[in-house]
């Protein structure tokens, strides 16, 4: 549904592979923006991770829809031609290769800022430029564990990755984020604006991202431990199994909602009015006694009574779901949020896009296949027909 949304009107060019530069530039498509991904004549690597969605890979269909992909082969003369050519047409460029790559196809942002001064340039990297680490691949795993993030996941002694790949994803809504600033200040300005080059790095990110317990160990010398389903800095905050066979999540975030807690939800004056538990630095020290007073309490009782008395007594509570559970969810089913989509090999459903924007739908376009689009994209490039049968054949010996 192309020509709608806030970004209607903008066209993404993208060098993307894996997960966070195709995160940035799907959220970009569905505020409206015209996505044209760029790939290699043997795909996005991530095409093929699995083939459960009618073939294709749910990381695959997960951050591409709408979007049209472009074969092209950029170590040729032709590919880069062709690249070149519709840059001229593009708003926005978007990259996210290996250290040094796009420096070797010639489109790094200073390359591409030379050479399409009005082009808004966004890069995506590991480690950022300058530093020890800078030459290094980057995966979602890898950097998570360099910022520590693992190391606060988990249990003390086992530390564990976070299940949703946070580098990625944040790196991406990051850059998606700059790259609308940039556009905003654009649409504000005008004077001829200045080459736009931005880069965001997924340690940086995580960095950001870990930005409680960075502050907390700058200040105190401690490196916290992983609490499980808990939180380092406040209790009582976990899941307990229930007696039905369930596990509630049950927490609190400050010294009014924990005497609700004990008094109105457990039955527990004397807990409510114990002086040693009075704060939140209390209870953190008294972490291990609380939930075992709590699990027995919880045990006893089914999940739809300890959230009804939760609800009761203005206590924050959930159920702890799987992904199989979440598919079902009722509050996604009450809100409408799930939409069919199409990919190659046949519908599929994707959840809405998390913004809601009054009368402004998102477009939740359909998954290409590997180079859908490139002959149209060719043609609407107007190459004379010498020129489009020399970029076609070479994509049908690139095939084969």
């Amino acid at each position: 549904m192309r020509g709608s949304g806030p970004l209607a009107g903008v066209t993404v060019v993208s060098v993307e592979q894996a997960v966070s530069a195709p995160l940035c530039t799907r959220a970009l498509g569905d505020l409206g923006a015209r996505v044209i991904k760029v790939e290699a004549p043997g795909g996005d690597f991530t095409r093929y991770y699995d083939d459960v969605v009618h073939g294709l890979a749910a990381h695959f269909v997960w951050v591409n829809r709408g979007k049209e992909s472009l074969v092209l082969d950029l170590k040729s003369p032709h590919g880069s031609r062709v690249l070149h050519r519709l840059l001229e047409r593009a708003d926005v460029f978007v990259s996210n290769l290996a250290p040094g790559a796009a420096a070797k196809l010639g489109i790094s942002a200073d390359d591409l800022t030379a050479r399409h001064p009005d082009l808004i340039t966004m890069e995506i990297d590991g480690y950022g430029p300058g530093g020890p680490l800078s030459h290094k691949r980057a995966y979602d795993l890898l950097v998570q564990a360099e910022a520590g993030a693992c190391a606060i996941t988990g249990r003390p002694g086992e530390p564990a990755k976070p299940g949703p790949p946070m580098a990625d994803v944040c790196t991406g809504l990051y850059a998606a984020l700059s790259i609308t600033a940039l556009l905003a200040e654009r649409g504000r300005s005008t004077a001829r604006y200045s080459p736009a080059m931005a880069s965001v790095s997924m340690f940086d990110t995580m960095t950001e991202l870990m930005g409680y317990a960075l502050t907390y160990t700058r200040h105190t010398g401690v490196d916290q431990q992983p609490a499980g389903m808990g939180s380092p800095a406040v209790a009582p905050y976990g899941a307990y199994p229930t007696a039905d066979g369930h596990t509630v999540v049950l927490g609190t975030t400050n010294d009014r909602e924990w005497r609700r807690y004990a008094r109105d939800l457990l039955g527990r004056p004397d807990l409510a009015d114990d002086t040693g538990l009075a704060t939140t630095a209390d209870r953190v020290a008294a972490r291990e006694r609380l939930d075992a007073e709590i699990a027995r309490w919880c045990v006893r009782h089914t999940l739809r009574d300890i959230q009804s008395a939760a609800d009761a007594a203005g206590i924050g509570n959930a159920k702890l779901n799987t992904p199989s559970e979440v598919l079902a969810h009722p509050q996604h089913k009450a809100r409408d949020r799930w939409r069919e989509i199409g990919t190659p090999g046949g519908p599929t459903l994707a959840p809405l896009p998390p913004p809601v924007l009054s009368g402004r739908p998102a477009p939740m376009g359909d998954v290409p296949a590997l180079g859908e689009h490139t002959e149209a994209i060719l043609r609407e490039l107007r190459l004379d027909q010498q020129e489009l049968t020399i970029e076609i054949e070479e994509r049908a010996n690139s095939d084969t």
